[in-house]
């Protein structure tokens, strides 16, 4: 059994490669020799947002704070509320975050394959973005 403290790992702020506006991420757990599986609650101010990206496994999301947006490529833009669960298939381009005038928080889940769970792409233009 392990048990992680909260507060035992530092908060990281989401780096500007990866994120448009202020973000924070506090990770829950990593992978490790018996568990593929990896989380962090990631916090999003308002108008923040992910990049596009994919999971070459994958990646599960639920929203426990605030009004987010989601999107798969060539879809809608579609709103997200606490309680909200949503699944991103293996590879498919995605992007998430808060509302433009809402901040919003989700436990974001990935698996990790051959030693990645992430595959970062081009920022979410404002375009894109003002879809929402």
């Amino acid at each position: 059994m392990e048990i992680t403290r909260l507060g035992a790992k530092p908060l990281v702020k989401g780096p500007a490669d990866w994120f448009t506006g202020s973000v924070r991420i506090d990770s829950l757990f990593d992978a490790n020799d018996a568990r593929r599986g990896a989380s962090a609650t990631v916090t999003f101010e308002p108008g923040a947002r992910t990049a596009w990206h994919t999971h070459p496994l994958g990646q599960t999301i639920i929203i426990t704070s605030g009004i987010g947006w989601v999107q798969k490529e060539g879809g809608a833009v579609e709103q997200v509320r606490p309680g909200d669960v949503v699944w991103f298939e293996p590879n498919e381009k995605h992007w998430h975050g808060a509302s433009a005038t809402n901040g919003m928080s989700h436990i974001a889940i990935q698996e990790n394959l051959n030693g990645k769970v992430v595959d970062w792409l081009e920022h979410v233009t404002e375009d894109q973005y003002r879809l929402g």
